[in-house]
């Protein structure tokens, strides 16, 4: 089974780094479920809010450091990609929610289901949104994992929706991160997003502290330091697949991806004690089938595209 060609200057020894840049940064995602936890008693608002504020100042700092503040206001200044930015912004911000929310009520396993569809739901929406036209095998892909959703749906009575909004809003965030610019580095980009998104997080810390619903200063000095932690917890991952993206090829960070909710579903199972139901892991069985015909056309595909263009390149050189 063949893979792509990595980067364009990219040695072996500078591959293999990629590559574990690439794996710990999905390792590192697929912790989170037992960050989560440590933060409460602080509810899924209070640590989105932290988050995004942390988020915010971590990003300033390196920006500033690294004199990428032209980056930003560049940015910040194009009409164009200002939409798109702030749907970037209010999907991640809706994703981080939903899945803190998913991890503090117990919901680790369904959230990791919805990473595992992830790729499915980003196919669909290429075809809703994009008017894309899908290969036979994506369209199997998209049937079965609908099937999954309704086989879980009709035995639990109810659509599993923590998974289908995580799912979805990733995939509108991936699909409003292409427009605001490949070539915009994710460190500006994710500046951009979270300062988007500051005012409406400041907002919302001043009225739980008002309110006495807030845990920043009640929570013991310990609680305190893990949510000002927010802020590298999240930026720590993206670095790291920032450095991986750059060094290894594309359907290898695409095999890894599935990293982070493999891990997800262990810490929910193994670690955090949640219980499947037959029905649910029919219905994971049904996405992991779905994603192992996606992932066979894809490396399909790639190879067909490879091959056609050493064909062009050899009948032009004779």
């Amino acid at each position: 089974m063949g893979a792509a060609a990595p980067p364009p200057g990219a040695d072996a020894a500078d591959v293999r780094r990629g590559t574990l840049m690439g794996a710990g940064a999905y390792a590192l995602w697929g912790s989170f479920p037992l960050y989560f936890t440590a933060l409460e008693p602080a509810g899924a608002v209070e640590v989105l809010v932290h988050r995004v504020l942390w988020a915010l100042v971590v990003c300033a700092v390196l920006l500033t450091a690294l004199r990428g503040l032209g980056g930003l206001r560049r940015l910040l200044g194009d009409r164009a990609r200002l939409g798109w930015l702030a749907l970037a912004s209010v999907t991640i911000g809706v994703n981080w929610g939903v899945y803190i929310y998913g991890v503090q009520s117990g919901n680790v396993v369904e959230a990791s289901l919805g990473y595992f569809a992830n790729p499915v739901v980003t196919v669909l929406l290429g075809v809703l949104l994009l008017r894309e036209r899908l290969r036979p095998a994506q369209w199997v892909a998209v049937g079965l994992g609908t099937l999954a959703v309704v086989v879980i749906s009709v035995d639990e009575g109810r659509l599993p929706w923590i998974a289908l909004t995580l799912a979805a809003s990733f995939g509108l965030y991936g699909l409003a991160k292409n427009r605001v610019g490949r070539g915009t580095p994710a460190l500006v980009s994710l500046t951009g997003e979270t300062l988007v998104l500051a005012p409406f997080a400041l907002a919302a810390l001043v009225v739980l502290e008002v309110v006495g619903a807030g845990t920043f200063t009640s929570a013991g000095p310990g609680h305190t330091a893990l949510l000002v932690s927010a802020g590298l917890v999240t930026i720590a991952p993206l670095l790291l697949f920032g450095a991986a993206a750059r060094r290894v090829p594309l359907t290898t960070i695409g095999l890894l991806q599935y990293l982070t909710p493999v891990l997800q579903l262990l810490a929910g199972v193994l670690l955090l004690g949640e219980e499947v139901a037959a029905t649910r892991w029919v219905g994971f069985a049904l996405i992991w089938l779905a994603l192992g015909v996606l992932t066979a056309d894809t490396l399909r595909a790639a190879r067909r595209r490879s091959a056609l263009a050493r064909s062009a390149v050899a009948s032009a050189q004779g």
